[in-house]
């Protein structure tokens, strides 16, 4: 499945300064960064439990606010780009770790 993740952590304190680092890293361990809080992830139902439940762990639902768009190949397709960080290359060679 082809993700579209975005994240809002409240940083006004030190814990949540942390949150977004633990949030940050959990996004860029499954996917890559496209924006500064949204990431472009492809897995499998497998991985995205796994990276749900830890996302899920690392926010305060009191605070911050967490956003996962699951995209259809149709409207991948369709996306398209200006500028600097080039999009995800779903048809090269993938590096799952």
């Amino acid at each position: 499945m082809f993700l579209l993740i975005t994240y809002d952590v409240n940083t006004e304190d030190r814990q949540g300064r942390r949150r977004l680092r633990k949030v940050a890293q959990a996004c860029e361990d499954y996917g890559q960064r496209v924006q500064y809080s949204v990431f472009e992830c492809q897995l499998g139902k497998k991985e995205f439990l796994k990276l749900k439940s830890r996302l899920l762990k690392e926010m305060d639902v009191e605070k911050d606010s967490i956003r996962i768009y699951n995209l259809n190949e149709g409207t991948v397709s369709s996306i398209l780009h200006f500028g600097i960080k080039k999009p995800l290359d779903l048809e090269g060679d993938t590096l799952i770790v």
